[in-house]
């Protein structure tokens, strides 16, 4: 099986497991220590967030401030539109803000969430059924 694995370098290692499970992530024990936590979304995608000691013992490259600047952003599919709020509101009372407003583009809802790190997640409901043909 193909797996997905996205690691992030965080500031605080407790608070950061804390919002992720708050979005609905579960604790891998088996992958983690005091520095770090693989928290898993399902059987193909994990996020390992690790200190920032512990991440930089896998570059050279230094650690992006992600509170003012992105290095990325992260899209996490769902089930529905209520599922979508459901998580970034939870992930909203974890400490996450919400830098904009819900986006609906008729086929597809999404909401963006970053955790207290700054790192960007897009929690999105799509129906395949409602994309417009293309002409």
């Amino acid at each position: 099986m193909k797996q997905v694995f996205i690691n992030l370098a965080v500031k605080d290692v407790e608070k950061s497991m804390g919002f992720y499970t708050q979005l609905g992530f579960e604790i891998n024990p088996q992958f983690s220590d005091d520095q770090g936590k693989c928290m898993v979304w399902s059987d193909a995608i994990f996020v390992m967030i690790m200190s920032h000691e512990k991440f930089k013992t896998f570059t050279k490259k230094p650690i992006a401030d992600t509170r003012s600047n992105i290095a990325g952003l992260f899209a996490l599919s769902v089930e529905s539109v209520d599922q979508v709020n459901e998580i970034v509101e939870h992930g909203l009372k974890a400490g996450g803000t919400e830098p904009m407003p819900m986006t609906d583009y008729g086929f597809m809802q999404l909401r963006r969430i970053e955790d207290p790190d700054g790192h960007t997640w897009e929690i999105f409901f799509m129906d395949p059924t409602q994309i417009p043909a293309q002409d």
